[in-house]
């Protein structure tokens, strides 16, 4: 015979069951099935804050409601203009649970580009912290379809005019609204640099969000033992994965913002007995400058993953030196679809400079300019096919056509990614090159028509082209070629200064050079290609 205890608990799980009935495929219930679970589990360290699952489901559904009081409903966008904390991953959350869609956006992000974010995506309304509120205004101000706007961070007495304090919303206890919709529906939009200077929103239903999460938990095994260490941005794709994927399996998640200090990350680490360690080649540079690091001073790292651009077979053989016991993932992907490929540990030795293979569940093919794959060894066009891929770009159907083309089955539509790849015999693919122009760096894709048009603003300046240049730690550095107007006192520092001063700090020119004219076609196009292919052979 059961206790009456035992009747409750299953009556209770066949309630939750039949709650989460069609909406068990919604981001939100990441959130609100681990705090079911664990409710007194640590969720996110941040800091010296700990905030358990329990009370980040708590602050989920009180910023929902919120945000549903100041009329957030089903399918709006909500912009995330936030640094790494733990109210930012609780603001995504409750924007889900609101029904609407959430927009995360780099905390450097200047007013101009937030406002063109904004009007793009017809936002109703911005969460940000108080530091950032004046860059917000600027940009709401520009943005008329904003109506909410919420921010963290304020002091007890200090309440922003027209601004709703989240801390007055996590002191007061409310109902939290229903949570409308389907998996079908928009889950997030991820505004990411293009080849025109014009940032991008894909759009990622929650089908897609859920499977692309879920390939990934897979072949990394995470579970609720894992704590995952993350540096990187949480408006950044990769960073970003970092707590949903924890939520999903009800793993602990520690938030910093930054490795300038990289013993104290390290004690940090040590501390929490870090599991998961996603890194960029930035910060696998960092870690092999660090002169007392002693090989296995981490033993409970399971694993680290990179994912932006490729680690050198010589800083991966350094690093395997360093973390004997870890389990080293080298993954390709992007945007428009999370994850592509990933490289079992076991197959480093056999193949250090491969992306691996598909992820589960995920086709990917080398092809030609018609998409029909290729032989193994011949270079094309790497096409994605799974239910991660991106439903389009936010209001811009020509470039929606252009990445999205006619895939296997009738009206199906396949990801062309725009990077060149090549394959081996046994199916293992290599990243070769990028299509376009865009610039990868420190993780980020940098358009170089947007740095161009911010060089160009400065007076002074006649033309300027912008490149990426192989560089060690950064994957690519930026590099500005300037042509300065007749008596114009142009100095590289004082261009370096005017894009920090309007673009994202990973956006800025590391070097600048002068020239008295640049290369250009016949009908006076400047010829970009010439001027990156001399770094090129200038490399060894």
């Amino acid at each position: 015979m059961w206790s009456w205890r035992q009747w409750v608990l299953a009556l209770a799980r066949k309630d939750d069951a039949n709650r989460r009935c069609g909406d068990e495929m919604r981001v939100e219930r990441f959130l609100a099935d681990s705090a079911w679970r664990f409710p007194d589990k640590t969720a996110i360290v941040a800091g010296t804050e700990r905030v358990t699952y329990g009370e980040l489901e708590r602050a989920a559904g009180r910023i929902a409601a919120s945000l549903a009081e100041g009329g957030v409903g089903r399918g709006d966008r909500v912009v995330v203009f936030m640094d790494n904390c733990w109210q930012t991953v609780a603001a995504c959350f409750a924007v889900l649970r609101a029904g609407a869609v959430f927009s995360p956006v780099n905390p450097s992000t200047k007013a101009e580009k937030l406002a063109y974010i904004l009007a793009n995506c017809e936002a109703r309304a911005v969460v940000t912290h108080a530091k950032l509120l004046p860059v917000a205004r600027s940009a709401a101000a520009r943005a008329p379809s904003v109506t909410v706007m919420m921010v963290a961070g304020c002091g007890p007495d200090d309440r922003p005019a027209g601004a709703v304090r989240i801390e007055d919303v996590l002191a007061h206890d409310g109902p939290a609204p229903a949570q409308p919709g389907i998996d079908l529906d928009l889950a997030m939009l991820i505004y990411t640099s293009g080849s025109t200077g014009t940032p991008k929103g894909v759009m990622m239903t929650h089908q897609n969000v859920v499977a692309a999460a879920d390939s990934v938990i897979g072949y990394l095994g995470n579970s609720a033992d894992d704590v995952i260490f993350n540096l990187l941005p949480l408006s950044f794709n990769y960073g970003l994965y970092q707590a949903l994927t924890a939520a999903r399996v009800g793993a602990t998640l520690v938030l910093d913002q930054s490795f300038a200090f990289p013993q104290t990350v390290f004690r940090k680490m040590a501390e929490e007995r870090v599991t998961g360690f996603p890194i960029v080649p930035t910060i696998a540079a960092l870690i092999l400058q660090m002169r007392d690091l002693e090989p296995g001073s981490l033993p409970d790292l399971r694993y680290m993953t990179n994912a932006a651009a490729a680690l050198s077979p010589a800083h991966l053989t350094r690093l395997r030196a360093l973390f004997p016991t870890t389990a080293f993932y080298s993954m390709y992907g992007l945007t428009e679809c999370k994850r592509c490929t990933w490289l079992p540990p076991a197959e480093l030795d056999a193949r250090p400079t491969s992306v691996g293979i598909p992820i589960p569940g995920t086709e990917a093919w080398v092809a030609d300019d018609r998409g029909n794959p290729v032989p193994p060894g011949t270079v094309g066009e790497l096409v994605v096919r799974g239910a991660h891929v991106m439903k389009g770009y936010w209001n811009d159907p020509v470039a929606t056509d252009r990445a999205l083309r006619p895939g296997p089955l009738p009206l199906e539509k396949v990801l062309h990614t725009g990077d060149l790849f090549r394959a081996d015999e046994d199916g293992y693919l290599y990243f070769v090159a990028r299509k376009d122009d865009v610039i990868k760096t420190r993780g980020e894709k940098v358009s170089p028509v947007e740095v161009e048009n911010a060089i160009h603003a400065l007076p002074g300046v006649r033309e300027a082209v912008v490149v990426g240049v192989p560089d060690p730690i950064l994957g690519q550095a930026i590099h500005a070629v300037v042509v300065a107007e007749v008596g114009a006192c142009l100095t590289e520092q004082a261009v370096i200064r005017h894009c920090a001063g309007h673009l994202e700090d990973f956006m800025v020119p590391r070097s600048v050079e002068f020239r008295d004219s640049l290369p250009k076609t016949d009908t006076g196009k400047i010829r970009r290609s010439a001027i990156a292919s001399e770094f090129l052979e200038a490399t060894p």
